[in-house]
């Protein structure tokens, strides 16, 4: 049973039937359906890899009860409840391992082209979780954003008058690695947290109003990009195949 933390407490669930409030709150039900089998074959190894217990945010993975898909999908429910009950069921029991230890199966909205190694974004280097070329993701609508802070809101996030902000080294994939702020360093991951940005891969400007920041992508980059996994199945690849592009070295096996 899968041990789930919501606002109105703990709930218990079975593993496949937790998969469905997964599946549909993490993925669109229009994704392909190798995409949407994908997503399932990840999800299903990243609660297994937590002691199945997670809660129902971004945090862990986001779960969404039948009452919030039905007012989510309205006249669709019963026909994109069908289509994700599919990718579970056509890969049910289907996890992912690295020479026989069930890997953390990170994944994410989208990304700068690139995905991110593991150890750049947090601290600890997974073999399975290096950065791979990940073309599809521009087929998200609003991959690159814009957000203005102004100098006021700058200078409440870093306690101090913020006059400059710098972005000194990148990373090969073109995440950022360093940015100095007046002359404090930060790590691009510190920015993105204390910015709240999309992601840590962005540029900077400073202008009348304050400052500019310009991302590409959506979320950490670590492990699977969902849009890339669409734009993959869009171009004719299987779910198995898009795993193990984005998880490097993985088999894919029956628990």
């Amino acid at each position: 049973m899968v041990s789930i933390s919501t606002a109105g407490g703990e709930i218990s669930l079975e593993l496949e039937e937790y998969l469905i409030g997964v599946l549909a709150g993490e993925m669109p039900a229009v994704f392909e359906m190798e995409a949407l089998k994908a997503q399932a074959v990840a999800s299903r190894t990243y609660v297994l890899a937590r002691g199945l217990k997670v809660d129902d945010t971004t945090s862990s993975q986001v779960y969404q009860n039948q009452d919030i898909l039905k007012e989510k999908w309205k006249d669709s429910y019963e026909q994109n409840l069908k289509k994700i009950k599919d990718a579970i069921r056509q890969t049910q029991g289907q996890i992912m391992t690295y020479q026989n230890e069930i890997i953390h199966a990170f994944f994410f909205s989208s990304c700068n082209g690139k995905t991110n190694n593991s150890e750049d974004y947090w601290t600890t280097p997974y073999p399975y979780l290096i950065s791979v070329e990940s073309p599809y993701d521009s087929i998200k609508k609003d991959n690159e954003r814009q957000k203005s802070i102004s100098i006021q809101e700058m200078n409440e996030i870093f306690k101090e008058e913020v006059f400059q902000v710098e972005v000194l080294e990148r990373y090969e994939n073109n995440y950022v690695k360093i940015v100095k702020v007046n002359q404090t360093l930060y790590s691009g991951k510190d920015i993105r947290e204390k910015c709240g940005l999309s992601s840590s891969s962005f540029t900077v400007q400073k202008n009348e109003e304050g400052f500019l920041f310009i991302t590409l992508g959506s979320g950490h980059g670590v492990g699977m990009s969902q849009y890339g996994a669409q734009g993959m199945a869009l171009a004719g690849y299987d779910y198995v195949e898009i795993l193990k592009h984005y998880y490097t070295g993985v088999e894919i096996v029956n628990k």
